[in-house]
């Protein structure tokens, strides 16, 4: 049997990204990769809930708990270590990774960002802003993006992106839960059967 890529998930909060992931291990849709550990930096995360109940093994790294976002980044590393994790996915992971971080992983870190990139991105950007932007600029089409990570917000190479239209009357939220729905959901699973399917192939090269 060939090896499967084993993916950390990093969440905090509801976790509706990692449940997608999760969905679509079950589907088929991510057959290269096993999600085999979920790390929040918020004890109170219901993506924790969603993970017991998968039966996935979970950790809570806070920056309070390990004195610094310095000491944070070291403890998960040694966590992501021990798991032997061969990729990592943010999933409305709300802070920010250091630039020693994310090299020390290199092209092993994607990240599901809630707008066509370049637009709507970079520091600042994240969650309801997002589709606050994108209503106020009066853009006709929106979407969602994968890319790599690296020590730039939102800065790393595009993996894949969705369009979706907005609508007449669209309010941020009715439009941050069409472009997960249409979006986010499918192309976070998508992207992360294709990076771990890389990782294995390289490996066998």
């Amino acid at each position: 049997m060939k090896r499967l890529a084993n993916i950390a998930v990093l969440v905090s909060g509801g976790g509706t990204n990692l449940q997608a992931l999760i969905d679509a291990e079950k589907s088929g849709v991510l057959k290269s990769g096993k999600i085999v550990l979920v790390i929040s930096n918020n004890p109170d995360a219901y993506a924790l809930k969603r993970a017991e109940k998968a039966g996935i093994k979970s950790e809570v790294v806070t920056k309070k708990d390990c004195g610094s976002r310095e000491g944070a980044e070291k403890k998960m590393i040694s966590i992501l270590e021990e798991n032997r994790i061969d990729l990592i996915i943010l999933a409305g992971f709300m802070s920010i990774l250091s630039g020693s971080f994310t090299k020390k992983f290199d092209r092993r870190i994607i990240n599901v960002h809630p707008s066509l990139i370049p637009s709507f991105c970079g520091e600042g950007f994240y969650g309801l802003k997002v589709h606050e932007a994108a209503l106020k600029k009066g853009v006709k089409v929106t979407g969602a993006t994968v890319h790599f990570v690296n020590e730039i917000p939102d800065g790393g190479e595009i993996i894949m992106q969705k369009a979706v239209e907005i609508e007449e009357g669209d309010t941020p939220e009715v439009l941050q839960e069409r472009v997960m729905r249409n979006a986010e959901w499918i192309i976070l699973p998508m992207s992360a059967e294709k990076v771990s399917a890389q990782i294995i192939e390289k490996e066998q090269k």
